[in-house]
């Protein structure tokens, strides 16, 4: 039988079937964030056991980093706890740490791939649901639980149940100020925040191989938000091009032998899907979120959509959703005004992004209305942003940089934004109180959340384009 992409990863890493359970899953690559990983390390204190593969573990804090002074004491107790005792289990047990004010640190899903520690034909795991990021790169990643961190860290093994496979096919020219956020945005508005539940989710056709890899890196991050177990794409010129010469990347001979198996990491042309997704790019808007989860998402240009032919139940959860977010079915968001924007997080903290957010704001200057927060996703990016001289355009606009860190993606450090207050926000989450309790987030690309930081409000981005 024709094998997917998956298929091949996946089986390529099966230790053991367990009769009618799940299955032995080798891991090539485990990353560990200050958050979800105390227990483990924990766990294995307890037990009297060391981790397997010391070699294969990458660890670096990013969830409760500042995004200024990181060179002094963190103010925060519970931050500094966590961040220090990452620092120390990493040490005690003999594990690479990349720590704040380290070059090599920063979002531990924009370092991976940037350094080439993230792989074609790898399986990866974090304690963090993001990490389905990486599959961008042609690698099966998923995130897991703080249990199973501890399991990969005891044996470079864990025990999964394999998911069904899905393909969504794009084909057809992305428009003009339509991104992969875009896309992804447009997905979920579709498919909503369930519909890939149970599945890993490859993604294909002719956008999809036009992305460059940065796109192709927020494409699968956002994965996890229609519920998905993972997303990738496979390997390609793109893929070899952006990893050849990283840090991390197999060099000379090697990296010709890496290559050849690579080339064979993609589905047979007659390799059956459990699911099968067609959408049309000439369909897809620059979009922004109205509500409260990834899913209620809309063009920028369009209108909330009404209650008519809702069932009592998604009424009322509209409604609430409505109330919270202080808008009105039926009502345009155009010309709303908003406080605060953010670029930055795991989805688009790279340099990608900071080139189209610095090409709208160039020549314009911030809204006075506006707090901005542009924060880069690790210090490689810092320092890209610099050479390519983005800094001084931004900085001209009235726009500051911050230091890496996931910073108001979510409420777990300083950059929380106030309650009440309206958010454009490049992240992948819109949840209640997500940046912080009480705040309102609207999910964007970097070109939208551009917009709306020299204009002060909702902007359809392709009128500064």
């Amino acid at each position: 039988m024709a094998n997917t992409l998956f298929d091949k990863i996946w089986d390529a890493h099966v230790v053991q079937q367990v009769t009618e359970g799940p299955t032995q899953l080798y891991i090539d690559r485990l990353y560990c964030h200050e958050v979800t990983s105390p227990q483990a390390f924990s766990g294995l204190r307890a037990r009297g056991l060391k981790c397997f593969r010391p070699e294969k573990i990458f660890c670096m804090p990013d969830h409760n980093t500042p995004t200024h002074d990181q060179d002094k004491p963190i103010a925060d107790p519970v931050s500094k706890a966590q961040v220090d005792t990452l620092a120390k289990n990493a040490e005690e047990f003999g594990l690479t740490h990349f720590g704040m004010m380290n070059k090599k640190n920063g979002i531990i899903h924009v370092v991976g791939p940037e350094r080439g520690l993230t792989l074609p034909g790898m399986t990866i795991v974090c304690g963090d649901s993001h990490t389905s990021t990486h599959g961008a790169m042609g690698a099966v990643a998923f995130g897991i639980g703080t249990s199973e961190v501890e399991m990969v860290m005891a044996s470079q093994c864990i025990l999964q149940s394999r998911p069904k496979t899905m393909r969504i096919t794009i084909d057809g020219t992305l428009g003009k100020g339509v991104t992969a956020k875009d896309v992804a945005l447009y997905m979920m508005s579709k498919m909503t925040t369930s519909g890939a539940t149970g599945y890993f989710v490859e993604y294909a056709g002719e956008v999809i191989r036009n992305l460059t890899m940065e796109g192709r890196l927020t494409l699968c991050n956002l994965s996890i938000e229609m519920g998905a177990r993972g997303g990738m794409v496979a390997p390609d010129e793109v893929t070899f091009n952006y990893l050849k010469g990283r840090e991390y990347a197999p060099q000379g001979e090697e990296w010709e032998k890496a290559v050849a198996y690579w080339k064979t990491l993609k589905s047979e042309e007659d390799a059956v899907f459990d699911k099968e997704v067609h959408y049309d790019a000439a369909d897809i808007q620059p979009m922004l979120t109205y509500g409260t989860n990834p899913g209620m998402g809309m063009a920028v240009s369009a209108s909330i959509p009404t209650t008519d032919g809702m069932g009592e139940a998604e009424k009322t959860s509209f409604g609430k959703s409505m109330q919270y977010m202080g808008f009105c079915e039926g009502e345009t968001l155009l010309g709303k005004p908003v406080d605060y924007v953010f670029l930055g997080a795991c989805t688009n903290g790279r340099i990608e992004d900071f080139r189209a957010f610095a090409s709208v704001v160039k020549g314009r200057k911030k809204a006075d209305n506006i707090i901005a927060w542009l924060v880069p996703g690790s210090w490689m990016v810092d320092e890209q942003i610099r050479k390519e001289g983005l800094d001084k355009i931004l900085h001209e606009a009235g726009f500051e940089i911050r230091q890496p860190g996931c910073s108001a993606c979510l409420a777990m450090n300083d950059d929380k934004i106030p309650a009440g207050k309206y958010a454009v926000s490049t992240s992948n989450r819109n949840f209640e109180g997500r940046q912080g309790p009480g705040a309102r987030t609207l999910l964007t690309s970097p070109l939208t959340a551009a917009a709306a930081a020299v204009t002060g409000v909702i902007t359809d981005p392709r009128t500064l384009i």
